[in-house]
């Protein structure tokens, strides 16, 4: 069993991303119900890549976080193919979470529409509006997304077999001890 906890600060942003990144799912999810070449549409789009940019944002701060601040050492007594997964997994997630919100900025920055920044400031484009670059980035983003959500039902797998087993590993990540 394990007492060492991450930092007060990667437990807070590990949270606050989790559900913002989990509303954030659910919000592009939803935008493919939404009518294109709509004002709705527009309005819509641009609330998904403002919000995506300071998640991303966030992303970019835990990503720096964590590597300047050391992790508290895995549980000696668990087997060493969990341990390896741990770590893929949580590298997986760290990679994704980066080539998700970035391949969307990249994505609308060759699209002729740019960033509408909560639909008030308009970010121009810094790309040319070349469809097969915006095609690429934006199929990267959605793949992103799909492998990150896959990985964050993995994580939440392990998160639930931890807490049964009580071993101590969620104590590592809570906001508060239990």
């Amino acid at each position: 069993m394990t007492s060492e906890r991450h930092d007060r600060v990667i437990r807070s942003l590990h949270w606050i991303i989790a559900l913002l990144l989990l509303g954030q799912f659910a919000f592009g999810y939803w935008l493919g119900d939404v009518p294109r070449n709509t004002p709705q549409r527009a309005l819509m789009v641009n609330l998904h890549k403002s919000s995506g940019m300071l998640i991303g944002l966030l992303i970019l701060l835990r990503v720096f976080w964590r590597f300047t601040h050391t992790a508290p050492a895995q549980p000696a007594d668990s087997p060493a193919w969990q341990r390896a997964l741990a770590v893929g997994t949580h590298h997986m997630l760290y990679l994704l979470m980066v080539v998700m919100p970035l391949s969307g900025y990249v994505a609308s920055n060759f699209s002729k529409h740019g960033v509408k920044f909560f639909n008030t400031w308009a970010l121009p484009p810094w790309g040319a509006d070349d469809k097969a670059i915006y095609a690429f980035f934006n199929q990267t983003h959605k793949l992103s997304a799909v492998l990150l959500l896959a990985l964050v039902v993995l994580h939440v797998a392990g998160a639930i077999f931890h807490a049964v087993r009580k071993d101590g590993t969620m104590q590592r990540i809570a906001l508060r001890p239990f």
